[in-house]
């Protein structure tokens, strides 16, 4: 599996952005022509080698004429769709901007037909944006995970005043994502960098392992006083990933006595209480009695928790418990597009090196019933989403 790695020391801007993407290897020219189909007034994408504290890294600064227009989201899509962009890259740039509007609107309180775009409406915005849409599809990875980022701090200035780093839509869109400690007096994380980040990364952590075959140094505008002020972007193979073999404890009763319907409510309220997996089977009990066993996992945590619900919940007089042994993969939430709308899904790989993916059942029955298509159906086309993603 291909993988990127954005590492925000130093948060993230759309032109950090566009500086990693190219100086990791995706070239220029090709983001530059991409740009020039949105038929934009004379915008020219520079790229140029500069040292923040010390450290190499690409600045691109995207010089245009100027311009007083503030655009709202539908004119955006306009020139986006009236493009040469692929539809992979026409899809990602209208994600991104359908994400800064969706805060944007909450913020003000309106919709995002309405939402008018200031900072981000303008010509090197929409290039930054655009251009970043290119730049990844062009780097062709499968998966992208960030480090936590710092936000600044401090007060900037914008269209409706001054406000308290983070901005207010900077902030909706960082909703979610792991922020770290930073009392640099600026804004290190701007909207469209935010915007990026809350569309493309799938998770938030340290460096995974991988094998790095490239690394692209995206350098901010300002030079900071305690840090070097550029975005780092690693990409390559990740490392085949082990299974890992961790205890649970296992918890089980055998009920003759008690309802179906009481058996099932007490399902619901275990999984509630942090079960990791609850399982119901026939068996046959003393003076030849039909029972159910009741077999709960769960973590040593949560051993108390699953107790109190099997006493409280069925007739069991006595429970029996022990730890024991399981090996596990590590799974992974993603998204699977299907013709009727995304689905959640869980990814996973084998300690072969095999990558699988599954939609999940809630997700695919809801997608399925909003729809009124055949449940066999939106499994088969997030199945077939997922082949066309590897390809």
């Amino acid at each position: 599996m291909r993988i990127a790695y954005l590492d925000c020391a130093s948060g993230i801007s759309g032109d950090m952005m566009l500086g990693a993407l190219v100086d990791a290897g995706v070239a220029l020219e090709a983001i530059q022509r991409g740009v020039d189909s949105l038929q934009l007034p004379n915008c020219l994408l520079v790229a140029e080698e500069t040292k923040r504290k010390g450290f190499r890294a690409l600045h691109v600064n995207v010089e245009h004429e100027p311009e007083h227009a503030h655009r709202h989201l539908s004119h955006i899509v306009g020139l986006i769709e009236g493009s040469a962009l692929t539809g992979r890259q026409q899809d990602l740039a209208k994600r991104i901007f359908l994400k800064l509007a969706e805060a944007e609107a909450k913020v003000h309180g309106t919709t995002v037909e309405k939402v008018h775009f200031h900072e981000v409406g303008a010509v090197d915005s929409i290039a930054d944006i655009v251009g970043s849409a290119i730049g990844w599809d062009l780097l062709a990875v499968d998966r992208v995970i960030a480090s936590p980022v710092p936000t600044g701090a401090g007060s900037i200035e914008i269209a409706h005043g001054r406000c308290a780093i983070p901005a207010p839509a900077t902030a909706e869109l960082l909703m979610g994502i792991p922020l770290a400690d930073c009392q640099t007096p600026f804004e290190l994380t701007t909207p469209t960098g935010a915007a990026i980040l809350a569309t493309l990364v799938e998770s938030f952590g340290p460096l995974p392992a991988m094998a790095v075959d490239s690394i692209g140094y995206g350098a901010g505008t300002r030079e900071l006083d305690d840090r070097a002020n550029v975005l780092r972007l690693l990409v390559g193979e990740a490392a085949n990933k082990p299974a890992v073999a961790n205890r649970v404890w296992q918890i089980e009763t055998n009920l003759d006595d008690c309802s179906g319907e009481w058996i099932g409510h007490a399902v619901e309220l275990l999984w509630q209480a942090g079960a990791l997996d609850v399982t119901t089977s026939s068996i046959q009990m003393k003076k030849n009695r039909p029972g159910v066993k009741l077999v709960v996992l769960c973590n040593e945590a949560t051993v108390s928790q699953v107790e109190t619900v099997l006493f409280r919940e069925t007739t069991t007089l006595g429970i029996r418990r022990w730890p024991v042994e399981r090996t596990t993969v590590e799974r992974e939430a993603t998204v699977l597009e299907t013709p009727w709308g995304p689905v959640d899904g869980v990814r996973w790989q084998t300690p072969d090196g095999r990558d699988h993916c599954a939609p999940e059942f809630e997700s695919a029955r809801r997608l399925a019933q909003e729809r009124n298509v055949p449940l066999p159906d939106v499994y088969q086309q997030a199945k077939r989403a997922e082949t066309r993603r590897k390809t």
